[in-house]
């Protein structure tokens, strides 16, 4: 079973970004993948810096968000766009899980891997200018970006008061990026 590790580049409690990427979960789990959806925010993890962890080592914290990306075939990604780019709590996450321990291969949390790409923001670009960077990072990391990719614009505008995405269009492309991930893990893992 293709396993997807599904996150937020964002540690809003109301994040659009949380949403659309629940709903792309949503559509991988109906392609038949196995999903954790985690939240950044709850991963405790100190600004990276080399002087502190070559002085304590990896924080534990860092360490279990490392290990859920190498338990994983896959991730979902959904980026917030901050200048142009992805937020500190995303990059400072990244960073740390990119980090060598132990007797693992370099890279393990990245290497091998897949990934789909979103953006939810409430302007008319819908985030697609941190697409480009997210994809950029990813992709250096060794992690293969599918090709597809969803920018929601207006996001403020498409979900209901309690959370519910009420545009069905939205739904259908985010539920099919998902899928998409799932599809091309299940052929790379045959």
């Amino acid at each position: 079973m293709v396993r997807i590790l599904a996150f937020a580049g964002s540690g809003r409690k109301r994040s659009v970004n949380k949403k659309v990427v629940a709903i792309a979960a949503k559509g991988a789990q109906e392609a038949g993948a196995e999903v954790t959806i985690v939240n950044l925010e709850d991963f405790d993890m100190p600004i990276f810096n080399e002087d502190l962890e070559a002085e304590k080592g990896m924080p534990i914290e860092a360490q279990a968000f490392k290990e859920l990306m190498i338990s994983h075939d896959g991730f979902l990604i959904s980026s917030p766009e901050y200048n142009s780019s992805y937020s500190s709590l995303f990059k400072n996450a990244i960073d740390w899980a990119s980090r060598k321990t132990g007797d693992e291969a370099p890279m393990a949390a990245y290497r091998g891997k897949v990934a789909a790409i979103m953006a939810a923001s409430p302007g008319g670009l819908g985030g697609m200018r941190v697409l480009v960077v997210l994809r950029m990072l990813m992709e250096n990391l060794g992690t293969m970006v599918l090709p597809n990719q969803k920018a929601v614009g207006g996001a403020f505008k498409l979900f209901d008061e309690e959370g519910n995405i009420t545009d069905e269009k939205t739904e259908k492309a985010l539920k099919n990026l998902g899928k998409e991930l799932v599809d091309t893990l299940t052929k790379l893992k045959s």
